[in-house]
């Protein structure tokens, strides 16, 4: 399980859901490297959480961590911002100025958003990728900078190539290593452990005591969607231990989209082509609901709709009792 220890770069990624177990163990390779990261995921997922635990773990942790959300940047100055200028470049341009490239000279430069990247820049950022040769806006010379590229987007970059508006080139210098935050609808398992977290965090924050979650409102987190991902959750666990410090909360109480998420008949799975090991998904199923309801095995059984008899019979054939 990750996120047992706050003081390692990667204790805040919560989780013990093989998908996430999996990124985690990638980025902590690549952060032993200094190649060129790419992380990919919706948004919400982690993203920039990630780049920080890279960078943190890095041998360029102590030296400079440069964020650009190029989605963020205005157009008529993302090459000025990125690239830096010359005096009198450009009308305003009183004096000589780094951009964050330079900025991030000797440590880590993250491009959240890189989809979003103007592709008459696209070349120039390549130029820069490949040699680390950067030319600021008015000169005629480049300069040489050392910075680690990582780099964040939660579109499609191989389609956006296929469409000409991303550099095919540009794409297979920054996904050296290619890491892909799983959606939380993927992690199931984690949300218990990540609303604990959030909840603790909170209440602390503020001063306050804990809430919880009952164990009829992570039922119903389970089946939610989750558009908005690890983020959103985030934010429900904030409004809730704000508003209702100390308490338990049920799921009358959660926001109106989760509240009405759980449907009727079709619980969400859908079984994989490659078929599944049943015995494996039951002894996943016996522990998460032991986890769920603090080892209370007649709440575990209500939880996955059995009998206390069946479900301590289920713990002995698996050898869990």
């Amino acid at each position: 399980m990750f996120g047992s220890d706050n003081n390692d770069a990667f204790g805040r990624l919560l989780g013990s859901a093989p998908a996430i177990e999996s990124v985690i163990r990638t980025a902590q390779i690549a952060a032993a490297t200094d190649v060129h990261v790419l992380i990919e995921g919706e948004t919400g997922t982690g993203k920039e959480l990630m780049a920080r635990a890279i960078q943190q773990s890095s041998t360029r942790a102590d030296r400079p961590f440069i964020i650009i959300n190029c989605a963020a940047l205005p157009a008529e100055l993302v090459e000025s911002l990125l690239f830096g200028h010359e005096k009198g470049a450009f009308t305003g341009a009183t004096e000589c100025k780094d951009g964050y490239i330079q900025k991030a000279h000797g440590g880590t430069l993250f491009l959240d958003e890189i989809g979003e990247l103007p592709l008459a820049l696209q070349a120039k950022l390549l130029r820069f990728v490949e040699n680390g040769e950067c030319q600021r806006l008015g000169s005629h010379q480049s300069e040489i900078i050392d910075a680690r590229i990582i780099a964040a987007t939660h579109r499609n970059l191989p389609d956006m190539v296929k469409q000409g508006s991303f550099r095919q080139d540009l794409f297979y210098r920054l996904c050296v290593v290619d890491i892909r935050m799983p959606p939380l609808r993927e992690r199931t398992r984690d949300i218990p452990m990540l609303a604990t977290f959030f909840l603790n965090d909170t209440a602390k924050r503020n001063k306050q005591p804990p809430a919880s979650f009952s164990s009829g409102a992570l039922k119903r987190f389970r089946h939610y969607h989750w558009p908005g991902n690890v983020r959103e959750l985030k934010n429900v666990c904030e409004h809730v231990s704000a508003l209702m410090p100390g308490e338990i909360i049920h799921t009358e109480q959660l926001p109106g989209e989760i509240r009405h998420s759980a449907g009727t008949g079709h619980t969400g799975f859908t079984l994989p082509e490659e078929g599944i090991d049943m015995e494996s998904l039951e002894i996943d199923l016996l522990q998460q609901a032991l986890a769920y309801t603090g080892g209370n095995k007649s709440r575990a059984a209500k939880l996955l709709g059995l009998s206390r008899d069946a479900f301590l019979y289920r713990l002995k054939k698996h050898g869990l009792s």
